[in-house]
């Protein structure tokens, strides 16, 4: 698939039917052309989701349990298993599972993810692998959040709790960020919130008095893209601003002893979305153990941290005091 063999009028038809949102609407996908022509556009873009979200981990000394299996809940193309597999090393898992609604979609994922990786025994899952007791290494989800039947709610709730970590990638839309949010709050008494959140506790943004906040963040489309006529076409034609790629996301672990003796670190925070900059001060909206609070940064307190913030290229853990609104004190993590 390219530019030049892309089937404009499928990513048209694609789009109406993501937009429409309807649960009980069936399989988006009609042909093998509709999944490639997904997977070279829209796929692709989500793919750029989860490269973030994976060097955010990263950042954070996070790796993937590795032995067991990697499942791919509702798969579509199946571009997040293979952005999860490759990053973390096919040799650090034994198999690749693939489900979807769809069989050519797994078709498609499980073609693909051969390809991808000849060594890693790569099928789809079977009724006994969704139904059953045996563990799960690393569940993947993806862009699955709302359109959620109750079956397939339940489903995924039974496969989460097999699962050792679990990694969700969303749409950093209002409502689909909130949904997630419900989620990390059915399971965090089985896990550990690994990230985006600094704390163990109850989302802020889900408290009463921050209905209209809502989690989310902003990947990097790699360097060319704004260049590149047939993104430039594309962005054009579905209506996307290529320059905003927001998503909302989950990292779970699950719940192990706590070795003790452990010297205290001081409490991260989390700045949610971007900062918006004034002259000589930012505004930050701020994630922490006591909850979400808009924050003031003066450049002159900070003015490397708030270049950095600027330019998009600050951290997304951060180690400050605040009061009565502004951060006070930059602090060594």
């Amino acid at each position: 698939m390219n530019w030049e063999s892309l089937d404009w009028e499928v990513l048209d038809r694609l789009r109406e039917t993501f937009l429409a949102g309807d649960k009980t609407g069936g399989p988006y996908w009609h042909t093998i052309t509709d999944l490639e022509c997904y997977d070279f556009t829209y796929g692709e873009r989500i793919g750029w989701k989860w490269d973030a979200m994976l060097q955010e981990l990263k950042r954070r000394g996070w790796s993937a349990p590795t032995g067991g299996t990697v499942l791919d809940w509702g798969c579509g193309s199946g571009i997040a298993g293979r952005r999860v597999v490759n990053f973390f090393g096919p040799q650090n898992f034994t198999r690749l599972q693939l489900h979807d609604h769809s069989d050519l979609a797994m078709d498609f994922a499980e073609h693909y993810g051969r390809k991808a990786f000849p060594g890693l025994p790569v099928d789809r899952a079977t009724y006994r692998d969704l139904n059953g007791d045996e563990p799960i290494g690393l569940l993947v989800v993806s862009h699955v959040v709302n359109e959620l039947t109750d079956i397939a709610r339940a489903e995924l709730t039974a496969l989460c709790a097999r699962a050792q970590a679990v990694l969700w990638v969303e749409p950093g839309t209002h409502e689909v960020s909130r949904l997630l949010g419900g989620w990390r709050e059915q399971l965090r008494d089985q896990f550990q919130v690994i990230a985006p959140c600094p704390h163990q506790a109850t989302c802020g943004v889900l408290t009463a008095g921050n209905e209209r906040h809502w989690c989310h963040f902003f990947a990097p489309p790699p360097v060319g893209v704004y260049a590149d006529s047939g993104w430039v076409r594309f962005g054009q034609r579905a209506g996307i601003d290529l320059r905003s790629l927001p998503y909302s996301f989950l990292v779970l672990e699950r719940k192990t002893p706590v070795a003790l003796g452990n010297p205290p670190i001081p409490a991260p925070s989390v700045m949610i979305g971007e900062a918006r900059h004034y002259k000589g001060y930012a505004k930050i909206f701020n994630c922490d153990a006591g909850g979400v609070a808009e924050l003031m940064l003066q450049k002159r307190d900070a003015p490397l941290l708030f270049k950095e913030l600027k330019h998009g290229a600050g951290p997304s853990l951060h180690h400050w005091s605040h009061e009565n609104g502004r951060i006070t004190r930059i602090e060594s993590p």
